[in-house]
């Protein structure tokens, strides 16, 4: 069945080429009309976006409607003039993109307005600079080398990112620029034997291939002849040249490319040339309205960037003419083509003008708190006359919507074209984001069906966003961080659990895992965590029952005290402890408790002038962002003090969570103290504060020692009057003599850097003051009373877009490790910190790595230097006059430097993790990729407490990591500072995660006003056997940790939502669930209901079977003398707690069947 968008194609001949313009494109109709023209037109379409955000949605969505292949042009993702490079992944995209273009294949071209106006290397240089290198080829391992040294890339010991190679005997790694994977290229004297792809993280090989293209490594040369021209050219442009080493001329003609030199380019070439340079004769614009006024805005945004970092001397600028062509010349140039515009606005019809025939869809979220949910939806379908077809993201989407319309009878048939549509109802995998509707075109005259024609009818595409909302979108592409954002999954969940490692069995104490096993019981296949115990014992606990174990977190696993099986050993520790930690549940809550009785201040929230404050954010916030703004804003607004924890990494944006809860603060006219640990810090919170807030009439000061002592009464005089809102300071805000006027709000930076005066000074100002606290590793007495909602938590898990994972090596200490790591920061343009955490002999260092690394530009900085010598080197560091700073751990919560990329620790093994982890944080700071070298004396030197800090901070390399990074530390150090001397020994005979549980279990108890009960933990498990295969087999889920893991979560879920997402994650992540792993999710299912029934037991077999309940479940008497009557022959009761039901149940899903509908029947009322 055909459906089409209607439109005509611009014609094509004469000095000036046919402009057509198509409107009323509304929804993501976009994505439908570009596919359709691109598919008619015989040659290429470039498509010119408004923004990025818009080419990146068509990059995902068009492949949906289209077969051509779609090619995205990306932005540099910098800013005009920057003093940063674009990532390489960015460069070599841009390189693949112009080298595809050259080769005249039909295809999508995508990119945004700003990138259209960029300058770009000619293409005789890409046609003379790329390498064709194939299997056999006669060459010299040395000859190779210099030709990739001339097309810029770097040698290294160790290929891991696009423009590297790496040689090693006869073999010669090479990532090259748009390829895919990198190469491992074997030699056989002068020939090249194999060329094979390798993985980037293992280093194996993959597959073998015949012949690579060799891209250059820039968008410009780098060889001697290129350097020279750079030369010739800068003298002609600028005049005199400076002598100083940092000046750019200097640099370069030495070889090196500071960040940033791609604003240099044009210096590299005779002349530069714009993207219709490299155009076929047949080519077609696909242009959004809005272009216009976006180039003319970013030519305006360029010409002020220009004005205000010219003042440089090191770094002249070039004018903005010759990077960027004016959207004038641009406009003359697309005169020269076929062009169509769209636009989403209905237009007034011409000879040139059309309106496509599209409909916006009609409001069809589903709302779950109606009688009705569908409501909306069916009201349009029993009155739309024409084709659903719905577009969901992924297969496990799929099976959400497939159980979603069940109940209404829909099944929608899969295809994977338009052209497929037959059935009333359609599926679709794709990434489409907004529906429409697509009526007929006018004057189209349908076929009768006998004479092989269709009718014409309309078709509506229904996304999941029409149907579920924005959320259900936003929360799916979050969905790796809200799996990495939930504290009780990241604490609890057994991924990384080893064999040999304790655990605690709620019902058994502390074994030691041993693995998992395949049990036939009964001919019936299950899966079991096996546990060692004292005396050589085994326990095999059921996969089903994975919510019993938890990690034993208390001290190290060698000296976990196995209990024995069937002893009353345990029972009595758990026992005991149960009785402790209820004292500990009662003062906590007697804390918590005057706190909440505190009157604090209720802050009024005005939207419009918070909405404009929060749009002069530079960034779009990432979604964990923006949660814990709204958490932080609903707090405040409270008529209590607000006690908030933020836990975020390095970088992630906790910062501007601070911002935006100040604003609000000094909106109601109150003060706000904004403490951090060192005086580099608050110069540059002050420095950021006082941006952020220059357009608003509020007073920021700093109070530290970069202040003279005058300079300090008088800030002091004015906090005291009240003619300061915003005071940053060090421990000095927490001094006697400090007096505000009015203090509302106190934002802490890194409390676990304070010490103890200072944190009771700041426990007193707790209870009537709006305290919020942002952390990177909170420590763990910080993170656990978070967890049990002493303190509100939030997490920000979410890296900014495009932030790179710090790549960390843990290496011995050799000149060779630490020249490679600062020659390949300093090639790339970047910035080195090296830590050398003694100050004694600091000097020397410096000077050893001079004598090894002559390339560098070094300078020291230390924590005993003069307050004005250090914070010139800071300075001088920060815009780039040296590139290695030799530095003390004053570094630690110090300023942010985007351009510094690699951090090398001396003596990493000597640090404590919390402290490792917040150096390593001081790169990545920016799109780089950044790496942390932690230099360590031989390992058979270290303590095994070093080796385990290490090894968690290595083995962590997901952003966001901070947070487990917390209670990896809470395992080595144990965790006695918890709750005082008297908890850790409660926390090592029962481990921490199940003390959090008791303690828990506690605190709820106490807040209903009852006694806390172990028996409501003991008891509440039901057990399930209904002798059915209900297991992940290892074809589907390979690996066994990964297996455990998700046993442990499907175990885990407490309701029918968090199974689902499982279910979505599996489906998504290894196919379409088996049977039993169908059987395991209902049995699970089955769990809830029982345990809400207050069940015990459930057995059933293929005769029948029973309930047990509990001796304190109350059901519904007449529920089972109804049952009974309607099938005396089937159900009876034995004695008080068995009801027993005999049937023939002799297939899996009838026994699964029949006893969910008994248990749902018994809860109706229940």
């Amino acid at each position: 069945m055909t459906f089409e968008l209607q439109f005509t194609l611009p014609q094509q001949g004469g000095t000036h080429q046919d402009h057509q313009t198509l409107g009323n494109l509304v929804g993501h109709s976009d994505v439908l009309a570009i596919s359709q023209i691109a598919n008619k037109f015989n040659g290429l379409s470039i498509v010119i976006t408004p923004d990025s955000r818009t080419a990146l949605r068509l990059e995902k969505s068009l492949p949906q409607f289209s077969e051509l292949a779609v090619q995205l042009f990306p932005d540099w993702e910098t800013l005009p003039y920057d003093n940063f490079s674009p990532h390489q992944d960015i460069i070599s995209a841009r390189l693949s993109a112009l080298f595809q273009l050259q080769q005249g294949r039909k295809q999508i071209f995508l990119l945004p307005i700003n990138t259209l106006l960029q300058k770009l290397c000619p293409p005789s240089y890409l046609a003379n600079n790329v390498l064709l290198i194939k299997k056999g080829d006669r060459f010299s391992i040395q000859k190779l080398r210099l030709q990739l040294e001339n097309a810029g890339y770097r040698a290294v010991e160790q290929v891991l990112e696009y423009g590297e190679y790496a040689v090693r005997g006869a073999l010669l790694d090479l990532y090259p620029m748009g390829a895919e994977s990198p190469f491992r290229l074997d030699f056989f004297d002068d020939e090249i034997d194999s060329i094979r792809t390798f993985d980037v993280d293992s280093q194996r090989t993959i597959a073998e291939i015949n012949e690579i293209n060799l891209l250059p490594a820039h968008e410009f040369p780098t060889d001697s002849n290129a350097i020279e021209h750079f030369r010739g050219k800068f003298r002609e442009q600028f005049g005199e040249i400076r002598r100083e080493p940092e000046h750019i001329y200097q640099q370069v003609s030495k070889g090196i490319l500071n960040a940033g030199i791609e604003y240099w380019q044009p210096l590299f070439f005779e002349e530069m040339a714009s993207l219709f340079d490299y155009l076929p004769k047949e080519t077609l614009f696909i242009t959004y309205a809005d272009i216009q006024q976006k180039a003319e805005q970013f030519q305006q945004d360029t010409a002020k960037r220009y004005e205000n970092h010219r003042v440089d001397p090191m770094r002249p600028l070039l004018p903005p003419e010759k990077l960027w062509f004016s959207i004038e010349q641009i406009n003359q140039w697309l005169k020269n083509y076929p062009r169509l515009s769209l636009t989403s606005e209905k237009i007034r019809k011409s000879v040139a003008k059309q309106n496509a025939n599209v409909q916006a869809l009609p409001e069809l979220a589903i709302q779950s708190s109606q009688k009705d949910p569908f409501v909306a939806f069916n009201q349009f379908r029993q009155t739309f006359k024409g084709k659903i077809l719905f577009s969901v993201e992924s297969e496990g989407r799929r099976e959400t919507l497939l159980d979603l319309l069940s109940p209404l009878g829909i099944k929608p048939k899969q295809i994977k074209q338009l052209a497929d549509i037959q059935a009333d109802y359609s599926l679709m995998i794709g990434s489409l984001d907004q529906g429409f509707i697509l009526s007929p075109p006018r004057g189209f005259a349908p076929l009768p069906p006998q004479a092989g024609g269709d009718s014409g009818q309309m078709l509506a595409i229904i996304c999941e966003t029409n149907l579920l909302g924005e959320k259900v979108q936003q929360s799916r592409r979050a969905e790796k961080n809200r799996k990495t954002v939930n504290p009780d999954t990241l604490i609890r969940n057994l991924a990384e659990l080893k064999i040999g490692q304790a655990v605690v069995h709620l019902e058994n104490g502390v074994g030691r895992y041993a693995g998992l096993t395949v049990l036939d019981t009964g001919g019936v296949k299950a899966e079991y965590l096996v546990l060692n115990y004292a005396n050589e014992a085994k326990l095999y606990v059921p996969v089903a029952s994975l919510h019993l174990i938890s990690r034993y977190i208390g001290g190290a696993d060698e000296t976990a005290p196995l209990h024995k099986l069937g002893s009353e050993a345990w029972v009595k520790t758990r026992q005991k402890a149960a009785e402790k930690i209820r004292d500990v549940a009662a003062e906590l809550l007697d804390v918590y408790a005057k706190r909440e009785s505190q009157q604090g201040f209720a802050f009024a929230y005005d939207r419009d002038s918070f909405v404009q404050f929060a749009n002069t954010f530079p960034f779009e916030e990432t979604e964990d962002q923006k949660s814990a703004i709204n958490a932080v804003i609903s707090d405040m607004c409270q008529p209590k003090a607000m006690d908030r924890l933020v836990c975020g990494d390095v970088g992630f944006g906790k910062t501007e969570v601070a911002m935006r809860a100040t604003f609000l603060a000094v909106e109601n006219h109150k003060q706000v103290a904004v403490l951090v640990p060192t005086t580099l810090l608050a110069q540059q919170h002050y420095e950021n504060f006082k941006d952020r807030f220059a357009n608003l009439p509020i007073n920021v000061e700093v109070l530290s020692r970069f202040k003279t002592a005058k300079e300090q009464k008088a800030i002091l005089e004015r906090v005291a009057e009240g003619k300061v809102d915003i005071l940053v300071g060090t421990h000095k805000l927490l001094q006697d003599d400090v007096q505000f006027r009015d203090l509302g709000l106190l934002v802490i930076d890194e409390e676990h850097r304070f010490g103890v005066r200072q944190k009771e000074k700041i426990k007193q100002l707790r209870a009537n003051v709006d305290i919020l606290t942002l952390t990177a590793t909170p420590i763990p007495r910080t993170l656990n009373m978070a967890l049990n909602g002493m303190r509100d938590l939030s997490i920000i898990a979410s890296p900014p877009a495009r932030r790179l994972t710090i790549k960390t090596f843990v290496r011995q200490s050799e000149d060779s490790v630490i020249r490679e790591a600062i020659l390949r920061e300093i090639l790339r343009g970047g910035q080195v910190y090296y830590l050398h955490n003694d100050v004694a002999t600091i000097e020397n260092c410096a000077a050893q790595l001079a004598e090894l690394v002559p390339e560098a530009r070094i300078v020291i900085g230390h924590g005993q230097m003069r307050e004005r010598e250090l914070e010139k080197v800071m300075s001088d560091f920060y815009h780039q006059r040296f590139n290695l700073l030799v530095c003390s751990t004053i570094i630690e919560t110090g300023i942010d430097v985007p351009t510094a990329n690699t951090i090398i620790i001396e003596r990493a093994d000597k640090f404590g993790l919390a402290q490792l982890h917040q150096l390593r944080g001081r790169v990545g700071r920016s799109h780089h990729q950044a790496y942390a070298y932690l230099l360590t004396p031989h390992p058979k030197t270290l303590t095994k407490d070093a080796q385990q800090r290490l090894e968690a901070l290595s083995s962590i390399d997901n952003l966001g990591a901070g947070f487990v990074l917390a209670t990896h530390d809470l395992e080595i150090r144990g965790a006695g500072e918890l709750l005082g001397s008297e908890q850790s020994g409660q926390i090592e005979s029962i481990g921490f995660s199940l003390y959090m549980d008791l303690l828990e279990n506690a605190v709820k108890a106490l807040q209903d006003g009852r006694e806390p009960s172990l028996d409501e933990i003991t008891q509440s498990q039901v057990e399930i056997e209904l002798r059915i295969p209900a297991l992940l087999p290892d074809d589907y889920v390979p690996d066994v940790n990964m297996r455990l893991s998700f046993y442990k979560r499907i175990a885990s879920a407490d309701n029918a939502e968090a199974l689902k997402d499982l279910k979505v994650e599996l489906i998504d992540r290894f196919g379409l669930l088996p049977e039993a792993t169908k059987n395991l999710f209902q049995i699970t299912q089955l769990r809830h209901l029982a345990k809400d029934l207050g069940l015990k037991k459930v057995d059933a077999g293929i005769n029948g079977g029973y309930l047990e309940f509990k001796p304190t479940a109350q059901p519904d008497p007449m529920k089972f003398l109804n049952l009974i009557q309607s099938a005396k022959n089937v159900y009876k009761f034995e004695g008080q707690q068995k009801f027993r039901f005999s049937l023939p149940l002799a297939s899996n899903a009838e026994r699964l069947r029949f006893v969910e509908e008994l248990i749902s029947k018994l809860s109706e009322s229940a």
